[in-house]
């Protein structure tokens, strides 16, 4: 089967945007169990520190989906013959957030864990969406 460009071209942007999509709800999962990790620090209660666990449990979920879908992204980038300097960043992003809140008691620690991940995260977006343009100029 002879090598098409256009098709190995798309299969990558489409993956690119697949894993940006997964990176923005990631990123929107920090954003709320943040908010509530605040709450849960500045006076909340249970209530409040058992939706902060619920939604840092949400936001790992979505961290799952968007390193799968970088390796993808990552593996249709090598696809895609003369633009293997785009390749070079898009795996730096497979181990962010693998740390996540194992035995970490602490609320402060928690918080400033989330808002580690949420800048690992902006990251990988900026980087996707970097790639992405560089593709979408083949």
């Amino acid at each position: 089967m002879a090598y098409d460009m256009d098709r190995e071209v798309q299969e990558a942007i489409d993956a690119g945007e697949q894993a940006l999509r997964s990176l923005k709800t990631a990123r929107e999962k920090l954003n709320s169990a943040g908010n509530w990790g605040l709450l849960d620090i500045f006076g909340g209660d249970t209530i409040s520190g058992l939706m902060k666990h619920k939604k840092i449990g949400d936001a790992e979920r979505y961290i799952d989906d968007a390193k799968r879908d970088l390796r993808s992204f990552s593996r249709e980038l090598g696809d895609v013959r003369g633009i293997e300097n785009l390749n070079i960043n898009v795996g730096d992003f497979l181990t962010f957030a693998d740390f996540f809140f194992d035995g970490i008691l602490a609320d402060v620690m928690v918080q400033s864990k989330i808002n580690n991940a949420k800048k690992q995260v902006d990251e990988a977006i900026r980087r996707v969406e970097g790639v992405l343009v560089k593709l979408r100029s083949l």
